[in-house]
């Protein structure tokens, strides 16, 4: 029988920041114990309207709908930015094909080729690629990389304050240059052969993550008793769950936490929105100061995911796995021989 502590995951109400010190006060102590014990959490008032959503959402459809040949004509291969469609099969996690398509979208910038002695980090800086068919969707895109970001930086700062940090100790890390990055995914059903994974386990690489997922479910987060239990949507919320720059931060005493996708039974379609709150890619994440920090337990150990001090060579490590064809086609040199 499941455990009943995980048929949900906690429920955080960002709103309660608003409502007066007890209510403040409460709310970090729920997200002191959601950020510490499970690294994911539910968050509700958030203030983000339907309206806002649903342009999202309608455009996101649009998009999928189009006839292959149109998003393909947006294929990431195409962009030595990791930008653009990639179809169902051709991303990797875990070095396993991942069950799904998508469109990766980032803050919308010039290319930047990096030059002599600069890191090849900066190839992560470039344009998207936008289906002319579906116009909307550039503009619904950058609003929500706006929207969330806002977001994800105002419960940043609570966080940082429910562990008794400065709320503000990673402003300089972020600002106009941080590396924000959307991704409209689609789960087409259950593959061919029976493989169940959507997405494989992994953790995310940046601070916060914010999905937006719709009613089918599919998302499993690994819990205390290292099993994966699934999360029930629940409407209107945002799934939030902290990525490896805060445990390195905080030496492992908020945690990030491993997660994947189950691919849906038949043919039924599962649409999610991740939006990952990114510094900038060349932003070094210093020791965070707090008052847990004797108690924390150091960062989890994985020697096939070195973590780097600058965050862009974490960012880079992550689309040179994950992307083989582009990576290949456009930076040979930066892959390691097999």
């Amino acid at each position: 029988m499941t455990n009943p502590s995980y048929d949900q995951l906690p429920i955080i109400d960002l709103s309660a920041a608003d409502r007066g010190p007890q209510a403040r006060a409460l709310l970090h102590a729920q997200l002191h114990s959601a950020a510490h014990d499970v690294g994911f959490f539910q968050l509700v008032g958030h203030g983000v309207t339907r309206a806002e959503t649903d342009a999202l959402l309608d455009a996101m459809h649009a998009f999928f709908a189009l006839p292959a040949a149109d998003r393909l004509a947006l294929d990431n291969v195409n962009s030595p930015h990791f930008r653009g469609y990639t179809r169902i099969g051709d991303e990797r996690t875990g070095g396993t094909r991942d069950w799904r398509d998508q469109l990766d979208i980032g803050a919308e910038r010039p290319a930047r080729a990096p030059g002599p002695g600069e890191p090849a980090y900066w190839w992560l800086q470039g344009p998207n690629q936008w289906p002319g068919a579906v116009p909307e969707l550039r503009s619904a895109a950058l609003a929500w990389i706006d929207r969330l970001g806002a977001v994800a930086r105002r419960l940043l700062h609570e966080l940082l304050t429910a562990i008794g940090a400065p709320a503000g100790f990673y402003d300089p890390v972020f600002g106009d240059r941080a590396h924000p990055h959307l991704k409209l995914v689609r789960y087409p059903g259950s593959a061919g052969d029976g493989a169940g994974q959507g997405v494989g386990a992994h953790k995310d690489y940046g601070f916060l993550t914010l999905l937006l997922q719709d009613r089918i479910g599919g998302l499993q987060v690994q819990r205390a008793d290292g099993l994966f239990h699934d999360v029930p949507p629940l409407e209107g919320a945002f799934v939030v769950n902290l990525g490896e720059l805060l445990e390195v931060a905080t030496d492992g005493y908020l945690i990030a936490t491993n997660h994947r996708v189950v691919s849906p039974p038949g043919a039924t379609e599962r649409f999610s929105v991740p939006f990952f709150f990114n510094p900038r890619l060349d932003a070094r994440v210093e020791p965070l100061p707090f008052p847990y920090a004797a108690t924390a337990p150091g960062v989890t150990d994985d020697p096939a995911n070195p973590l780097f001090a600058e965050y862009g060579f974490n960012e880079l490590k992550g689309k040179l796995r994950a992307h083989p064809a582009a990576a290949a086609r456009h930076h040979a040199e930066l892959l390691s021989p097999a």
